[in-house]
């Protein structure tokens, strides 16, 4: 080989090097960061609390009323500056413990006459939780929540009158705002009316501030009604409450009355008007409060005999503000 071709061949080959090291410097590292992965959260998911579970098979507690979807009312507070300062003369809210575990009111029948047993959680009930479930003694507590649909009302209204009996009714403000003249009847007749919120909420889900409003805008749409306080008494939207929820309504200064019958009336009943009597006859016991949701129609074609029954086995229909809380 001429010296001329060694020098040719030594000049292609350092070429051919110089051009491989180019290519890999093309390579960014940005390139590379692509593939990865995305730091995974290494906190742990906290296991739900489990609902305490009775040896006997509790009673349902009611499905949700339908509520009337007008006048709808924010559900969300506003969030104060944190800057801000309460004016003279005002109070600032005493925040309220207690423990958030949702609960679900029910209660374990025994045969007719006696008193149903109830959820181990009322034996942890403070005194400053003012609620009642059962009272004593030949009374019977007709409650009749109205959150959902108001229907029969001539009928509801001509039976207890009929029958002498006065009933404690726990409306929704949304119902009221859109039947002014249901409550005004209701009142007229003498019957007991009890705060069941403005617009029928599962107080588990809402806020502190959002609780407090529900219960001072039906107050305040009640007063504007019937130009008196609504008195102190109260029933939490499908019996869902938490300990936490319970101090902050009696904090409110109102009693929170749950039942010992029920029925699943927010179905229409296989037999008509004879099951809802035959569940109230046949759970009938002292201080019996009972539970009666006004938009079943079986109700209301039951009530009048309901009454007659209640009244010919020697009990006497009662007002729920004459309970005292359970201690």
């Amino acid at each position: 080989m001429t010296s001329i071709t060694k020098s040719a061949a030594l000049l292609i080959l350092l070429s051919a090097t110089l051009v491989g090291c180019a290519d890999k410097s093309l390579l960014s590292p940005a390139a590379e960061a692509v593939t990865t992965p995305s730091p995974q959260a290494t906190t742990k998911p906290v296991a739900p609390t489990p609902t305490p579970k009775s040896t006997a098979k509790p009673i349902a507690t009611p499905k949700p009323s339908v509520v009337p979807s007008a006048t709808p009312h924010p559900t969300t507070a506003p969030s104060p500056t944190a800057s801000a300062k309460p004016a003279a003369g005002t109070t600032t809210t005493k925040p309220i413990a207690g423990d958030k575990t949702p609960y679900s009111w029910y209660y374990m029948k025994k045969k007719t006459g006696q008193v149903p047993d109830f959820p181990k959680e009322t034996k942890s009930f403070t005194a400053d939780q003012k609620a009642v479930w059962v009272g004593t003694g030949k009374k019977v507590y007709l409650t009749i929540d109205a959150g959902g649909p108001l229907i029969e009302v001539d009928l509801m209204l001509k039976s207890l009158k009929e029958n002498g009996v006065k009933a404690n009714f726990f409306i929704s403000g949304n119902n009221i705002k859109l039947n002014p003249d249901y409550l005004k009847r209701v009142v007229a007749d003498g019957h007991f009316v009890a705060n069941h919120t403005m617009t029928h909420k599962d107080f588990n889900e809402l806020s502190d501030d959002q609780i407090r409003k529900e219960i001072t805008d039906f107050e305040a749409l009640y007063k504007k009604l019937t130009g008196k306080e609504v008195e102190k008494y109260f029933r939490f939207p499908y019996g869902h409450y938490n300990m936490h929820n319970l101090s902050l309504v009696s904090s409110m200064g109102y009693t929170s009355v749950f039942w010992s019958t029920a029925m699943r009336d927010w179905e229409p009943r296989e037999n008509g008007a004879e099951d809802p009597y035959n569940d109230i006859m046949n759970n009938l016991h002292d201080g019996n409060i009972i539970l009666m949701h006004q938009g079943s129609l079986e109700n209301m074609q039951a009530l009048a005999r309901i009454c007659k029954e209640i009244k010919k086995r020697g009990y006497e229909f009662a007002l729920v503000n004459d309970l005292q809380p359970k201690k």
